[in-house]
């Protein structure tokens, strides 16, 4: 199996013109997925968010009718091998300008070899803290995200087959 990490920025309201500007510099192609993108994806799949933290974006979160617009999911990926990942954290979420301003994205294709990682990283030894729970989504086959004890914000998802 093979792994990727990537840089997963954080802004509010700001990702989609962030994402564009990183793909006019870097080239590449751009995919976004939306609040409300995600929200009708988990009705038609029967899939709902699951219970999180107040540090955990779920689809459920961008309450504000002008939020379904903004970023849940997006990227920017050049064949050249720069990727850069960016959402929108919705209002109801704390966020502040250049605070918690990244999560560090590790996606993988093997749901063995990321549910082996994931153990390691919220094993009781390693100090972290879960904020979404390793587990399907509509977006991919394996979702989770874990603070560990140096406070860096991790996200392990498993590609979903396009």
């Amino acid at each position: 199996m093979s792994l990727t990490t990537t840089t997963h920025l954080n802004f509010r309201g700001d990702a989609r013109a962030a994402l564009d500007f990183y793909q006019s510099v870097f080239g590449g192609r751009t995919t976004v997925v939306t609040y409300a993108d995600a929200a009708a994806a988990a009705a038609a799949s029967g899939l709902t968010d699951t219970p999180t933290t107040a540090d955990t974006p779920t689809t459920a979160d961008a309450t504000d009718p002008a939020e379904g617009r903004w970023v849940m999911w997006g990227e920017v990926v050049a064949e050249d091998g720069f990727r850069v990942m960016a959402y929108d954290v919705p209002s109801g979420m704390p966020w502040e300008r250049g605070r918690n301003s990244f999560f560090v994205s590790v996606r993988g294709d093997d749901t063995e070899e990321i549910a082996a990682r994931w153990d390691r990283l919220t094993a009781d030894a390693a100090g972290s803290t879960v904020l979404h729970p390793l587990a399907p989504a509509p977006w991919a086959a394996l979702y989770g995200m874990v603070r560990d004890r140096f406070g860096v914000v991790w996200v392990l998802d498993v590609v979903s087959p396009r």
